[in-house]
């Protein structure tokens, strides 16, 4: 009854102050059968409309956005089955080499959302055959799929049904997968986490301090060197005497920064040079440095998941002896190197050793815990060298920040490792945002010497060995005035803004 009275205060309010309960009960209910007319057609109807035409119209539009196959005359592209963190840095990388590419996926609303963020997507299951067919695989550069090692086989194998020819890259997370997948039809097959433990192990301080090594194009090798506690710290590169010993430095890291490495400038004790010459130049400075930072004493590797386990193995290889500190009991494998213990926890670290090792690797999956303990690592020992591992290529300036001497990305390895497969040899990424890259020498050199082609002071590249004419053999650090001839090949090395400036220069 209350709900009668205030339709019947409503109706008063409208206009209708006439009405009273003693008014004719046939009129009123008129008047109400009205109303309730009026509010279906303004509330009602617009909703419907909206659910059963205007969604589904919409939603057909934007799904006619997303494309379900390439056009006819795509060729030499890269098809991705997943845009992880891995595909995401490796869709960047195409993009800047200005390399076609797709994304295949499954769900709309993921490509759509894929789509209005820039990224080149198709519509398609990654275990059709007809998704492949659609997104011309015969005439694709590669197939690169990251999804979990069953997946990656179903993916190889079904890509086999339409081109045989075309690569397929794939990655596996267990060792045991790699047969079967190479079996099931892929090419290669990256263990992406013992890539990333390879790389930790190389930069680390300790044993006999030798250069580690972090790529290779041919005969030339590309290393990274620590200057810490050497007589190199505070000199400039020309007062070095590093020319004397057949190595050339093609740059410096500094806190994540890389710069090219000019005569006067200065080594300071946060510097990683970057080097570049043969096996027996590199031995060279070997011999003259290595006995500075030799140390006996364990590395500590913070987390004993299966990186840190797979860093602890790559050391060990090194003869580089470690102990984790892991603080779930159940990941522990080697209990005589393992500290069970929260590694936040400054009485811990001191049980590992802390105020005696020379390095710290942070091998944990939170980019934020290991943003707290590489802080933390550098609050209780300012001289140690700490190495970090990041997920998220975002995090690596801010790792640098906090005090980490290397930051290794995952995605950014395993984006690079992609590529260095896609280039066939021609460009190698071998540390985070440095590349080398082989090229012949382009026509507005052709007659000069090295020291007039300004190569360096014009884009920021080293030449760092040049090839004379095709299968001559390869000089590594030539002198400043060796002459460049037409069919020359040059490799050279530098960040990808220098790489870019030097193509810059025309054929």
């Amino acid at each position: 009854m209350s709900g009668f009275y205030w339709t019947l205060v409503t109706m008063s309010t409208l206009g209708f102050g006439d009405i009273t309960f003693k008014s004719d009960l046939g009129r009123v209910f008129s008047i109400v059968v009205v109303l309730s007319g009026t509010v279906f057609m303004l509330i009602v109807l617009p909703v419907a409309f909206i659910q059963c035409f205007l969604a589904p119209w919409l939603e057909e539009r934007e799904a006619a956005r997303t494309p379900r196959s390439l056009p006819e005359e795509t060729a030499g592209h890269v098809i991705l089955t997943r845009y992880d963190a891995v595909g995401e840095s490796l869709v960047r990388r195409l993009e800047q080499f200005g390399h076609a590419y797709a994304v295949v996926c499954p769900d709309l609303t993921a490509a759509q959302r894929l789509n209005d963020l820039g990224v080149k997507v198709m519509l398609g299951e990654p275990d059709d055959p007809e998704t492949y067919r659609r997104a011309r695989a015969e005439k694709a550069a590669m197939v690169f799929t990251s999804l979990p090692d069953a997946a990656n086989t179903n993916v190889a194998f079904t890509v086999r049904e339409v081109p045989e020819r075309t690569p397929v890259v794939a990655t596996a997370t267990d060792a045991a997968s790699i047969p079967i997948l190479q079996l099931a039809g892929s090419s290669s097959v990256l263990q992406l986490r013992e890539v990333l433990a390879q790389a930790l192990a190389r930069g680390t301080l300790g044993g006999n301090a030798m250069t580690p090594v972090v790529g290779q194009v041919d005969e030339l090798l590309i290393a990274e060197a620590s200057v810490r506690r050497t007589p190199l710290v505070g000199q400039t590169l020309r007062q070095s005497g590093l020319r004397d010993l057949g190595v050339s430095v093609v740059g410096f890291w500094e806190r994540g920064e890389f710069s090219v490495a000019t005569p006067d400038a200065v080594i300071r004790e946060s510097v990683v040079l970057v080097l570049a010459g043969s096996a027996e130049q590199l031995q060279n400075y070997d011999e003259a440095f290595a006995i500075y930072n030799v140390c006996t004493d364990p590395v500590l590797v913070l987390g004993g998941g299966s990186l840190g386990r797979a860093a602890a193995r790559a050391l060990q290889e090194r003869g580089i002896d470690v102990r984790i500190v892991e603080q779930d009991p159940s990941r522990v494998r080697d209990a005589e190197r393992t500290v069970v213990g929260n590694a936040a926890d400054a009485k811990v670290l001191e049980r590992a050793g802390i105020r005696k090792a020379p390095a710290v690797l942070v091998t944990t999956h939170d980019d934020s815990i290991n943003l707290f303990l590489t802080i933390f690592c550098r609050q209780l020992r300012p001289d140690v060298q700490i190495i970090a591992r990041v997920t998220a290529e975002r995090n690596v300036r801010t790792l640098h920040r906090a005090g980490a001497d290397f930051v290794l990305s995952f995605a950014s390895m395993g984006a690079g490792s992609v590529l260095n497969l896609l280039k066939g040899g021609r460009l190698v990424t071998v540390t985070e945002g440095l590349e080398v890259f082989r090229t012949p020498v382009p026509r507005a050199m052709v007659g000069r010497t090295i020291a007039q082609s300004g190569v360096r002071e014009k884009t920021g590249c080293t030449i760092v060995a040049l090839r004379e004419k095709a299968g001559g053999p390869l000089r590594t650090n030539p002198a400043a005035n060796t002459p460049l001839a037409e069919g020359d090949e040059l490799v050279l090395a530098g960040d990808t803004a220098a790489r870019e400036r030097f193509a810059s220069l025309g054929g």
